[in-house]
């Protein structure tokens, strides 16, 4: 028995004692009485009284250890021409100091703050002055409609909001003070306190007796100490991004979330206390919680904070330089950044620019990984490039290849094998197992590890009816895919992104491989729009290389041809769309839902997380020019 299935099956197996080990990894006030209470299925809670405080486990203790002295931070903004660096000791101090200014403003334990910023050091060390205070923070990606900023102010009911005065996103301003100002207008729940920092691109025009200077606040402040919390207490809410209705206020409590993290840098991604690590993300997401916050700080790792985009900050080299310049040994971003790259830079030719020589590991998730992606990130950088998966829900990887643990071969389109902890399986509609190779459903055998989500907020009925009662005693993970006989996982997509053409139901994820492996396709998605005769029918649409010049109809007919010998006639794959760009949300999963309502003519709902509206205008006329999006 390996390494990896020696520690997986304890962790299936004896979870008490496979967590149990893992929790003296933290600091604790109070040790728990019981790791895991399965007292009341299916909300399992671990370390049922244990208390402890995340950011004394982020920060204090890494000071109290020695060292102080080390880079906690780096802030590398291209945006604004900046590089700063914070070590723990400074962290510590300006995390210290802002948690005095939230208790002055009122803000107590188990009170609620929403942080609304863009990516700078600020939005981090609000995250853990509100875990300092045991206060549960919320945050709201930067730039969010007003709309959708305030229907998540009267979910949460924060005490005080925390924003900024603007970001640069490329050369582009976006200002958040007046989006926030007509999310209070638009909000139920008002609150009466906003700490605003202005940054010097822009100034905010402030209200009196409701807004305050970050900066002036933080001259008068009295450094605030951590406050114990129960480790089945809420660290954070973090919304789903839903395209309608009320956003999911996905629940991290404060100690099974320390636990799992803080064993997830060395198991999974070979981190250890003293390595730089890069997760190419944003904090308003759950990548940004996780892996720009929590587990890099909980590690005692440096972690960088990028402002800047994969391309055009100033160039396709812009990820190439960071790596470089910060010495990062482990990288995590989502596969779109790198089909960015690569629209831009085909050949790699700035990579030959830097030297990655303590780069060693590249990690994607947040969107499937098509190979044709994979294999041009590993014969780039010739170095493990390691697809995973998991979801806001969970906070950490579910499937990975765990480099610390044990290295698998990588079979390109599969995110390899469970993660310690997670019992995945491949089921039927009934809840049945499938055999190898044969595609269902996804799902988690209930308990699930520390670390994921006990709750949603406020909505433990909407909690059973999401994740529970689809598959009784799992977790439902919305995702399709199948299990090979090696036991590698491939996730496929979400359950409605699988389509039924006549009676033939067929992965448009599986349609995407192939369509990616044309040597002129940069990107690409597969919808399934409504057909009269079959039930739906596949519609590909494709963004081309830079630099890829032939005619249109010729390249389609080669993508028709591709589709027909992988798969075959019963595809039924005819039409392609050539498009400039797809649509996506900012955290750069493609919108295939919504592509489908404009194909079938329907009625939709503008998504609140999409990266550019006027991308839908585009989709709906290319699917016009072929046939489709009639009735809208």
């Amino acid at each position: 028995m390996g390494r990896y299935e020696e520690i997986y099956q304890r962790s299936i197996k004896d979870p008490n004692g496979f967590w149990g080990e893992a929790a003296e990894g933290i600091t604790w006030y109070k040790k728990w009485e019981k790791v895991l209470d399965d007292s009341n299925p299916p909300f399992y809670r671990w370390f049922k009284g244990g208390e402890l405080n995340t950011c004394y486990n982020a920060i204090d203790r890494h000071v109290e250890a020695g060292r102080g002295d080390q880079t906690a931070i780096i802030y590398d903004s291209p945006v604004t021409n900046t590089i700063q660096k914070f070590t723990y000791r400074e962290l510590l101090e300006m995390v210290s100091k802002f948690a005095g200014v939230l208790k002055n403003l009122g803000v107590k334990k188990g009170d609620t703050v929403i942080i609304y910023m863009p990516m700078v050091p600020q939005a981090a060390v609000a995250m853990l002055a509100c875990a300092r205070l045991g206060a549960v923070h919320s945050v709201v990606f930067g730039g969010f409609a007003p709309h959708e900023l305030a229907i998540r102010i009267d979910d949460a009911k924060p005490d005080v909001i925390i924003s900024a005065s603007g970001a640069l996103e490329v050369a582009k301003l976006i200002e958040y003070k007046p989006m926030l100002d007509k999310a209070l207008s638009l909000a139920n729940h008002k609150p009466s306190k906003c700490v605003i920092l202005q940054r010097a691109l822009v100034k905010a025009p402030m209200v009196d007796g409701r807004d305050y200077d970050w900066d002036e606040l933080m001259k008068k402040a009295q450094p605030a100490e951590c406050v114990p919390v129960k480790a089945t207490d809420p660290l954070y809410i973090l919304y789903t991004s839903g395209t309608t209705g009320k956003p999911k206020g996905i629940v991290r409590d404060n100690g099974g979330h320390a636990v799992a993290l803080r064993w997830s840098m060395p198991n999974i991604y070979d981190i250890n206390p003293g390595d730089i690590f890069w997760s190419a993300s944003d904090v308003g997401w759950v990548v940004g919680h996780s892996y720009i916050v929590y587990a890099p700080l909980l590690t005692g790792c440096t972690t960088v904070l990028y402002e800047g985009k994969p391309i055009m900050t100033p160039d396709p080299g812009a990820f190439w330089r960071v790596i470089s310049q910060h010495g990062v040994k482990t990288m995590f971003t989502a596969p779109t950044a790198f089909r960015a790259i690569k629209k831009e830079d085909p050949k790699g030719e700035y990579i030959g620019k830097y030297d990655l020589s303590k780069f060693k590991y590249l990690f994607l998730a947040g969107e499937r990984l098509d190979p044709d992606t994979y294999h041009w990130a590993h014969n780039l950088l010739k170095k493990p490039v390691i697809d995973h998966w998991w979801q806001t829900e969970t906070g950490w990887p579910i499937t990975a290849n765990c480099m610390g643990i044990e290295q698998f071969e990588i079979k390109p389109g599969s995110s390899t094998k469970p993660v310690p902890g997670f019992d995945v399986r491949i089921l039927d509609t009934t809840g049945k197992e499938v055999e190898a190779n044969k595609e269902g459903l996804v799902a988690v055998k209930l308990p699930l590890p520390p670390g994921t989500l006990p709750t949603l907020w406020n909505a433990e009925d909407r909690f059973l009816e999401s994740y529970i009662k689809p598959l009784p005693g799992y977790y439902f993970t919305a995702d399709g895919g199948n299990k090979d006989e090696d036991g590698y996982i491939f996730v496929m997509g979400r359950v409605d992104d699988v389509i039924n053409v006549a009676g033939h139901r067929l992965s448009t994820g599986e349609m995407e491989e192939i369509l990616a492996t044309h040597p002129d396709v940069a990107e690409c998605a597969v919808i399934g729009a409504g057909d009269e005769l079959k039930g739906q029918l596949p519609v590909g649409l494709v963004v081309l290389k830079a630099g890829a010049n032939r005619e249109p109809a010729e390249i389609k007919t080669e993508l028709r041809s591709l589709i027909r010998e992988e798969i075959g006639p019963l595809a039924c794959y005819k039409e392609t769309a050539v498009v400039a760009r797809l649509p996506k949300t900012r955290s750069g999963k493609i919108l295939r839902g919504t592509m489908r309502k404009i194909a079938d003519g329907e009625k939709y709902s503008m998504p609140s997380t999409i990266d550019d509206p006027a991308i839908l205008g585009e989709i709906e006329v290319a699917l016009k020019s072929i046939g489709y999006a009639k009735k809208s």
